[in-house]
């Protein structure tokens, strides 16, 4: 007997890229990132891959504090997102890419949303090339 609520991922799913980038005019918003979902227990959990990629950016500080406005937003988008799906998630962070000017937490929020709307799509698709 299959269980009622149905979990995400329900496969890896590798190499998720995510952009969110508003530049129509002042204020701008730029993030890029490239995450995996894995298969993993109950609940989402992150982490930072060994060789994370940083781009545009040389302030740990700043990075961490992106990184955890991504991380919210891929909790907010699992919890919203309307499809019934109980998340059981490993979530590791493979890249992130600055703007100088444009990039700020609230545009990685935005990536964290854009990158779960990717990877849902993305689980309803063939399994291609190990993505």
């Amino acid at each position: 007997m299959e269980s009622d609520t149905a979990t995400f991922p329900p496969h890896p799913i590798r190499g998720v890229r995510a952009v969110y980038a508003r530049q129509a005019s002042c204020p701008s918003d730029f993030a890029e990132v490239t995450v995996d979902f894995e298969p993993w227990e109950r609940g989402v959990t992150f982490e930072t891959a060994a060789d994370l990629a940083v781009d545009g950016d040389d302030d740990p500080e700043w990075q961490a504090e992106c990184q955890a406005a991504f991380e919210a937003g891929v909790r907010d988008e699992l919890t919203q997102s309307g499809t019934g799906l109980s998340p059981a998630a490993a979530v590791v962070l493979r890249r992130m890419r600055f703007h100088s000017v444009d990039s700020h937490p609230r545009a990685f929020r935005q990536a964290g949303r854009v990158a779960v709307r990717d990877a849902l799509a993305a689980a309803h698709r063939p399994d291609v090339g190990g993505k």
